[in-house]
């Protein structure tokens, strides 16, 4: 996978601009709060990453800076809110990673996200905050709130999580076997 633009170092360029081919499906955003830490599970964000993209999307994950400690919970919320807010593409489907979201199996996901693609819709943009959660004001500006569990995850697994349940949602919709 290669790089394209050093200041977001995670913007990975697809299987087809990597080949000069067209252009993919649906570009697939994360903007996050944060970067990944451990190296075992930054290989594995890479790998699933690179697993849609073979899929025909665009992955892009943006990290913003985190809030320093210390400081008001309010304080840190909204700045980071708003440092993920100016992230969103322009005219994304913006979904927020959030613990009162909807649950759902990976098949319905999988629905969702294959409705999205049937619509041609260009982006699909997925917040995930840092410790504190996203805005109220941010999570009310977004289209859907989805929760990856009931349970509280860091945002480095929550990443993880999510792109493994993309990867999943495009394996489906394939009809290919990794779902079972």
């Amino acid at each position: 996978m290669f790089y394209r633009n050093p200041v977001e170092k995670f913007r990975l360029l697809s299987a087809q601009e990597q080949a000069g081919r067209g252009r993919s499906d649906v570009e697939i955003v994360i903007v996050c709060v944060g970067r990944v830490r451990e190296n075992n599970l930054t290989a594995l964000c890479h790998d699933y990453a690179g697993r849609i993209e073979r899929c025909g999307h665009a992955v892009k994950v943006i990290e913003v800076k985190e809030e320093p400690g210390g400081r008001p919970d309010d304080l840190v919320v909204g700045r980071e809110s708003a440092r993920l807010a100016e992230r969103i593409p322009a005219g994304a489907w913006t979904v927020a990673m959030d613990l009162r979201g909807q649950v759902m199996t990976s098949r319905k996901f999988a629905a969702g996200f294959g409705r999205l693609v049937e619509r041609g819709t260009r982006s699909v943009c997925f917040l995930i905050g840092g410790p504190l959660g996203l805005s109220a004001d941010l999570l009310a500006s977004c289209r859907q709130r989805l929760a990856l569990s009931r349970m509280t995850l860091t945002h480095e697994m929550a990443r993880l999580l999510l792109l493994e349940q993309l990867y999943r949602a495009n394996t489906i919709i394939r009809g290919e076997p990794y779902h079972k």
